[in-house]
C-alpha cells in the first residue's frame, strides 16, 4: 500500500480474502511497516505472509535483490533477504516451557501426547510418530474451546525430515494452516534441543504441505522458504 490503512478496513479485506493470513505493508523510512490479519483477528507474528511480502518486493524489483528488507511489526523488527531461490526470514526464537495438558486437549485431538508445552502464542504437542501427526483428525469445535491462539502438533521425522508438524487455530478463524512460520519459531528451538543440531529440515504436513529449512542462532531463528506469484489484482 502507499500508506497506513484503517484496521477495520484491513480486517474486512482479510475476511474477504479468506486465507489463513493476509499481509498489509507500506514503505517507511527504515523499510516497510507490516501487519497480518486472519479472517477474524489481527496476529502478532506470521511467517508465510512475511515470506510472500518479501518475495513480491524482490520479484518485482521494488527492492534490489541484494537488499536486506526491514519489516516493522508487532513482533519488533523482522528482516528478509534473498539467498538464491530462497527467502530467508530472521525471526525471534520462541522456545516452549513444559505445561500440563489442558482439560479437553486429548479428546479434542484424539491422541495422547508424549509432551505438552506452551510458547508465547501457541501450545505445542509432541506425538509418538510422524504417522500420528499426518493422520490426526481433530475436533475443531472442542479445540476452539482451549484458550490458546493455536496448537502445534509435531513428531520426529522418519525419513528426510528432522520433524513434521501441523498447525490448528480455529480460535482465530483457521482450522488448519497450510504452512506456519511462527510455529517454526517454536519448533526450531524445541527440536534443536532434542536432536542436538542447529540446522533442521522441517515439513508441515497439511493438505497443501510445505518444507521449511531452519537454523537456530541464539535467540533468533532463520527460516528459509520459497514462494510463487499466483495472481495479481487491484483493490478499488
Amino acid at each position: 500500500m502507499e500508506g497506513p490503512a484503517d484496521d477495520s478496513w484491513m480486517q474486512n479485506v482479510a475476511a474477504e480474502m479468506n486465507l489463513a493470513e493476509t499481509a498489509f505493508l507500506y514503505p517507511i523510512e527504515t523499510g516497510y511497516h507490516l501487519k497480518w490479519f486472519t479472517p477474524e483477528v489481527e496476529v502478532e507474528l506470521c511467517g508465510h505472509a512475511t515470506l510472500a511480502s518479501a518475495f513480491l518486493l524482490f520479484i518485482d524489483r521494488i527492492v534490489d535483490l541484494d537488499t536486506t528488507i526491514n519489516f516493522q511489526t508487532l513482533s519488533g523488527e523482522l528482516t528478509a533477504s534473498l539467498d538464491g531461490d530462497n527467502v530467508t526470514l530472521d525471526f525471534p526464537s520462541k522456545p516452549p516451557t513444559d505445561c500440563d495438558p489442558p482439560e479437553g486437549l486429548i479428546k479434542a485431538i484424539g491422541a495422547t501426547p508424549i509432551y505438552v508445552g506452551m510458547s508465547m502464542f501457541d501450545m505445542i504437542v509432541e506425538l509418538q510418530s510422524e504417522n500420528d501427526v499426518r493422520s490426526l483428525q481433530p475436533d475443531f469445535g472442542l479445540l476452539k474451546q482451549i484458550d490458546v491462539r493455536g496448537l502445534i502438533v509435531t513428531a520426529q521425522g522418519e525419513s528426510e525430515y528432522d520433524c513434521v508438524s501441523r498447525f490448528f487455530a480455529p480460535r482465530v478463524g483457521i482450522n488448519e494452516d497450510p504452512v506456519t512460520g511462527s510455529a517454526h519459531c517454536v519448533l526450531a528451538p524445541y527440536w534443536a534441543g532434542k536432536l542436538g543440531k542447529e540446522k533442521l529440515l522441517a515439513y508441515q504436513a497439511s493438505k497443501r504441505g510445505g518444507e521449511v529449512r531452519l537454523q537456530l542462532k541464539g535467540e533468533r531463528v532463520l527460516l528459509l522458504g520459497q514462494a510463487v506469484i499466483t495472481m495479481r489484482g487491484e483493490l478499488v
